[in-house]
């Protein structure tokens, strides 16, 4: 896994050698690492929490840090609490030492949702093993210490007791919150809702294939990658779908909501392209202007007929009749002047226009 990690990093910074970005404008997501002195992991939790913002590639490839944004961090090491202290993560064991509790107590007050997951593994016996910010614990022993001692509170009594685990549903709710805030476009707003669902849920607000094939495409996941072993994925699976039925309800109405959005803009698109289409229609009698000398002694010597354009859209068939020699007709017949008769030919011409919907005669 090292060597790999290695490899990949040499080959960010030859593309960043070859296209000239190396030192400024912005940096791969493993040379930021490095000069922050951040694990790949700590990085990739420091993006996923917005304490690192990342700029898209011009090339298309993975997300780059900008210089600015860099020096800002290396600048905040100085002053402030370093950035890789703030992303240590501590699971039930050391977060309940953490706080002077037992495992017992911590891993209760998480089922409850008094603690929220920021990340999860899967051990090697396939079990979730949920991991906490060390820095939310501490704020959260600083805020609520009555919930550290004596007996617990009626409502997470209610909880515990019904047999409920909110952990996957608030570690769902964090993820959801962090990608929603990265995108303003609601298509990419549903998709991620949508990812959230059951597909037969999915397929009772979106209308049509089509629909069901954008949000497939713009559908990103709450996690990296997908493990291997189909015991994982379906542990996986499971926390990734609403089970809960509130919860599930309230996703669907924020996937409903985001596709009306959706649909209102594309229909605004639309309206502005046909109102821009019909400010450049050529007017009553309008003639193709030629392009070329040829073309203008060509148009001036034909006479030249605008067809009516039946269709819709934004593409018209403008038809140029002229006169010329064409293929010999065997035989008599209408329109041919014996066997070396010659007949008179069409030559259709197209032009296509992304503003003209309609062409006059």
């Amino acid at each position: 896994m090292a060597v790999q990690e290695m490899r990949k990093a040499r080959a960010e910074e030859h593309a960043d050698r070859n296209s000239g970005r190396l030192g400024h404008g912005s940096v791969t997501a493993v040379r930021a690492a490095r000069e922050l002195g951040l694990k790949k992991r700590e990085f990739d939790l420091a993006v996923q929490l917005g304490r690192i913002r990342t700029v898209a590639d011009c090339g298309g490839g993975r997300r780059r840090v900008a210089r600015e944004e860099l020096d800002r961090l290396l600048e905040s090491e100085r002053t402030a609490t370093p950035l890789g202290e703030r992303l240590r993560t501590a699971g039930t064991s050391e977060g309940a030492a953490l706080l002077g509790i037992g495992s017992a107590r911590f891993t209760g007050l998480a089922r409850a949702g008094y603690l929220r997951p920021v990340r999860f593994y899967l051990n090697r016996y396939r079990a979730v093993v949920w991991l906490y910010l060390v820095e939310e614990l501490t704020d959260f022993a600083a805020r609520h210490p009555e919930l550290l001692r004596g007996g617990y509170p009626p409502a997470m009594r209610a909880v515990l007791a019904a047999g409920e685990d909110r952990r996957p549903r608030n570690w769902r709710s964090r993820r959801l919150g962090e990608f929603l805030s990265r995108t303003e476009d609601p298509w990419e707003q549903a998709a991620l809702f949508s990812s959230l669902l059951e597909p037969d849920r999915v397929a009772r607000v979106v209308d049509t294939p089509r629909e069901a094939d954008r949000l497939a495409g713009l559908r990103a996941g709450l996690v990296a990658a997908e493990p291997r072993g189909p015991a994982a994925r379906e542990a996986v699976h499971k926390l990734l779908v609403a089970d809960d039925p509130d919860e599930a309800d309230w996703i669907v109405l924020n996937l409903a909501m985001s596709l009306d959005e959706a649909r209102a803009r594309d229909e605004a698109r639309a309206c502005d392209m046909t109102r821009a289409c019909d400010a450049t229609r050529p007017k009553e009698g309008a003639r193709v202007k030629a392009e070329t000398p040829v073309k203008q002694a060509r148009a001036a010597a034909d006479p030249v007929k605008v067809s009516r354009h039946t269709g819709s859209g934004c593409c018209a068939v403008w038809t140029a009749c002229r006169g010329g020699r064409g293929r010999r007709r065997r035989g008599g017949g209408p329109g041919a002047a014996g066997s070396r008769g010659h007949m008179r030919h069409t030559e259709r011409r197209v032009f296509s226009s992304p503003c003209l919907s309609r062409v006059p005669s």
